[in-house]
């Protein structure tokens, strides 16, 4: 996907993010981003993209800003302005100066998803974390999603790919960020209607117990690893020094 392509699949995500499975997916992701983040300490925080999702609500970090691809109005993002703005895969922060970054969809509708997560490592500070949603491709909605290509009609917003979560924990082990939760949610088949969303509520309930994996969305989150030093060379033993022996002194005549 292009660059004028991916911009073009933002538009259609933000139109999405406002029908009903889309309130839907956000209520969801809410409530499991509040929880996420309440416990996570530091200085900094940015939330990259989707600002119709306030996913540092619950977090207590004294500096925390907003970064997407264009300054928006309040009827836009009406749950948090943006702070500045910046194309993800080139964040605009010093190396090792962030202690949290959160990316809400921005992978699945990014050209280049491995450069967003190379820049993310950058700005990461040794232990600092990073929070993923994603479309979940091994479900009911991304089936949906792949079966608009042989005639079926479109669920999702168009993207390239949809990233599984075994992929995501992949790519994210290259760059020595170690996944420590990982949570599925909104387990509803895809639906267009507030209707038949409440009727299907109840597997939500049934879905983390008899198919957890198979989630609409998925959340990762993971720990940015720095190896320590190890000594490479032979190994160098000391040795103990033997105690002087006792040597009577005599006269030695001539």
């Amino acid at each position: 996907m292009d660059k004028a392509g991916s911009e073009k699949s933002i538009i259609a995500l933000e139109g999405w993010l406002q029908t009903p499975a889309g309130v839907y997916l956000r209520a969801w992701e809410q409530h499991t981003l509040d929880h996420l983040t309440a416990d996570i300490f530091g200085f900094n925080a940015v939330q990259i993209g989707m600002p119709q999702l306030d996913a540092l609500a619950a977090n207590r970090m004294p500096y925390k800003f907003l970064a997407d691809r264009k300054i928006r109005s309040l009827a836009e993002a009406p749950r948090r302005a943006v702070t500045l703005t910046c194309d993800p895969v080139e964040l605009p922060f010093a190396s090792q100066s962030m202690d949290l970054v959160v990316l809400p969809h921005v992978l699945e509708f990014s050209p280049d998803p491995h450069q967003v997560l190379r820049e993310v490592e950058r700005v990461l500070i040794p232990e600092g974390q990073v929070i993923i949603c994603g479309f979940n491709p091994a479900s009911l909605w991304g089936a949906r999603h792949v079966l608009r290509r042989v005639g079926g009609t479109s669920f999702l917003p168009r993207t390239e790919e949809l990233i599984s979560m075994p992929r995501l924990k992949d790519w994210l082990k290259l760059l020595n960020m170690t996944a420590s939760h990982s949570h599925f949610g909104c387990y509803a088949p895809a639906c267009r209607t507030q209707k038949w969303l409440e009727r299907y509520a109840f597997m939500d309930n049934a879905g983390p117990r008899w198919w957890p994996y198979l989630g609409g969305v998925y959340i990762v989150q993971a720990i940015k690893r720095v190896k320590g030093m190890h000594l490479i060379g032979p190994a160098w033993s000391k040795k103990t020094a033997a105690a002087p022996s006792v040597v009577p002194a005599t006269n030695k005549r001539q």
